[in-house]
């Protein structure tokens, strides 16, 4: 019987019974890491005896922070996958695009190493089809989705990560249309230093320093970190530096202030991000964020927040000797300032939030946009100006209400967004679970979802492409059937779904024409099949953890007469493993390993000709020595040297070996 694992060392003794199939469910208190795992593993054999037998086992529930009413992993009927402290402080990787590369039905396309510049989509959706969130705070970028990576946070400083698949615009709004991804940062609350230093090939170097003070009822935490390389490649050279703060104030019980700061400073070498014409492309990009939280209330949760993000870029066509007709650099600067809040509370209809999220999007810019009647000076750029501007604001209120009903689990809900460029739009969805036995849940879902075009989509004018600005949003229906089971050993998930795509934006071309164009495709057509597992085995033996994934998609449009930049590269096939095992005492190896086969084609560069992606496997190992006070690993990247690419003429580093030392101080 080949069942997944969690395993904890205490016993525990359980008071409370409803005598019902799923009172388990209810009755455990205690809070786990649990990752989702496919069911369709099921019916792999395992011999029993690689388990440990463990005292009494208690399976405690993680809980989805980024819902709107947070619940319990098995309470979901839907698929999230949790990727814990754990599995982020071993793996082979070194940035947290890296990190989701091997995560369920997410694609990550990625033009420079390191999180320099990634695209992520989830479910075969677009890098814009998804919503992205810190700390339960949405941090998309208007202007384009290559930019909503660029983060005020290292992968040291998070503690998990949730990734809610399908489409959750009633939960979070419009643009949360395939999919979110929710990154929780450390909380500590005692006072500690953590310091960490990683040396590599191509002149790799990175450190980063965090610290946390508890005084009272405040406690605070901070980091720095800073990373650079001189590329593996001409124009790949990058340098980044992250700070990010968060304060937490107990002001009295059931009532506490939370707070975070975060600011990104990213310099790249982008060599033929956009276009292999010019390879000598270069970009500089500034992320301000903070935002400032209030949790009152007992009976009835009260949790209001603003928001800010702040967002500069500079794209330059030629980093060295510009062409004689080429005048300016691209400038941008982006603002989203809002204000939400949220009222949680329980009665005999079950568990109720209802709330309401405002916010404004704004963009400067000598490319998109209206034109202005004054240019404005960029901030911090003497020969920058800009001439273009463009507003919008949005306006959300929703409601959502989870009922259990003995052996059925249900929610439902409903957004209702005013956009003052596209006017209202609603996003229905309703979800079932059904307890089939204690260990094994069936859910089906119906969810609607809109996203709303960038201001890329709309405006932009370039060499190689032209925007639109008579774009409309994109509408998506969703279905989805699961299953997922869970026992002291073994939860696996599995699920199908359809997605159907009406107003798909997408950049298209004919065979005939050179330049891209966005447009609102008829229809894009998205099935998809997906299983996980995990198993954990017992501390004392040689195997810690296996994890397999595979996802299956396959997408159809209507409009054949146009070639796709994006909407119809996807990834049809993926499969991920993960191992970690022990080596000698307290030396252990993590490998990562993902298979990946995408559909699609794009135009070669040096022949002029359409070309088919070339499916690929790539190996990570992370080999570490750890202790109480300090950890030391090395780790190489792309393994066996393979030559890929995730983009369009962008070939991706070979083997990359780097090492480092993390030391943890608990003073």
């Amino acid at each position: 019987m080949k069942n997944k694992l969690i395993f904890i060392k205490q016993s525990f003794c359980f008071s409370k019974w409803e005598n019902k199939n799923y009172s388990i469910f209810r009755s455990l208190g205690k809070v786990i890491k649990i990752s989702t795992l496919g069911l369709g593993y099921v019916l792999i054999s395992i011999p029993t005896s690689v388990f440990a037998q463990t005292d009494t086992v208690k399976i405690n529930e993680v809980k989805i922070e980024a819902l709107s009413i947070p619940v319990s992993y098995t309470e979901t009927n839907r698929i999230v996958t949790v990727i814990t402290k754990e599995e982020i402080e071993y793996a082979p990787v070194q940035s947290i695009t890296d990190l989701l590369e091997y995560s369920l039905n997410v694609d990550v396309r990625q033009r420079g190493m390191f999180g320099v510049q990634s695209d992520i989509s989830i479910r075969g959706g677009s890098f814009d089809q998804i919503l992205i969130l810190l700390n339960g705070v949405k941090i998309n970028d208007p202007q384009t989705g290559h930019h909503n990576f660029n983060l005020p946070v290292d992968l040291s400083d998070i503690e998990k990560i949730e990734i809610l698949e399908g489409a959750g615009a009633r939960e979070f709004g419009p643009n949360a249309f395939s999919g979110a991804i929710n990154i929780i940062t450390k909380q500590s609350y005692k006072n500690n230093i953590k310091l960490r230093f990683t040396e590599g090939e191509h002149n790799l170097h990175s450190s980063s320093i965090s610290g946390t003070i508890k005084n009272g009822k405040l406690s605070q935490q901070i980091s720095l970190n800073k990373k650079l390389s001189k590329g593996y490649i001409k124009n790949t050279d990058f340098d980044e530096f992250n700070t990010f703060y968060q304060a937490d104030y107990s002001i009295k019980e059931n009532t506490k202030l939370n707070f975070q700061a975060g600011y990104n400073n990213k310099s790249f070498g982008a060599n033929s991000f956009y276009t292999p014409a010019y390879p000598d492309q270069y970009e500089q990009t500034k992320t301000y964020f903070s935002s400032a939280k209030l949790t009152t209330g007992e009976k009835v949760k009260i949790s209001p927040s603003i928001y800010w993000r702040r967002h500069q870029d500079r794209f330059e066509l030629f980093r060295y000797e510009p062409a004689s007709w080429y005048k300016n650099h691209n400038y941008h600067l982006t603002n989203v300032i809002g204000a939400k809040a949220n009222f949680n509370f329980k009665s005999k209809f079950g568990k109720t939030a209802i709330g309401f999220d405002i916010n404004q999007e704004s963009i400067y810019s000598n490319v998109l946009g209206e034109n202005l009647d004054d240019t404005l000076t960029v901030p911090g750029e003497k020969d920058g100006f800009f001439t273009k501007h463009s507003t919008r604001q949005n306006t959300s209120i929703f409601i959502n209400q989870n009922k259990q009903l003995k052996k059925f689990s249900l929610s439902g809900g409903l957004l209702t967004n005013w956009n003052s460029v596209f006017g209202i739009s609603y996003s229905p969805g309703v979800d079932v679970g059904y307890y089939i036995s204690d260990n094994l849940k069936a859910f089906t879902s119906y969810n609607q979802a809109i996203r709303l075009p960038t201001f890329t989509d709309l405006y932009y004018v370039g060499p190689t492409n032209i925007g639109n600005s008579d774009l409309k949003p994109e509408f998506a229906e969703t279905i989805e059937f699961g299953l997922k089971y869970s026992s002291n050993k073994y939860i696996a998930n599995a699920a199908i779904f359809h997605r159907k795509g009406t107003n798909i934006i997408d950049w298209v071309r004919k065979s005939d024409t050179l330049k891209w164009e966005s447009h609102n495709l008829t229809t894009l057509n998205t099935s998809g099949f997906e299983i996980s597992n995990k198993f954990i085995f017992d501390k004392n033996s040689y195997l810690k953890s296996i994890r397999l994934d595979y996802s299956f998609l396959t997408i159809t449009k209507q409009s054949e007469e146009y070639i796709s930049k994006y909407s119809l590269d996807y990834l049809k096939h993926k499969v991920s493993v993960s191992i970690n095992h022990k080596i000698y005492k307290n030396l252990s190896a993590f490998w990562k390993i993902s298979y990946q086969d995408r559909e699609g084609t794009y135009t070669n560069f040096n022949t002029g000709l359409e070309a088919d992606y070339t499916p690929f496997t790539l190996g990570d190992l992370r080999i570490m020595y750890s202790k109480k006070l300090y950890k030391l690993y090395i780790e190489a990247s792309n393994l066996t040297n393979k030559e890929y690419i995730d983009i369009a003429n962008i070939n991706m580093p070979g083997r990359w070996i780097k090492g480092g030392v993390i030391i943890n101080l608990d003073l």
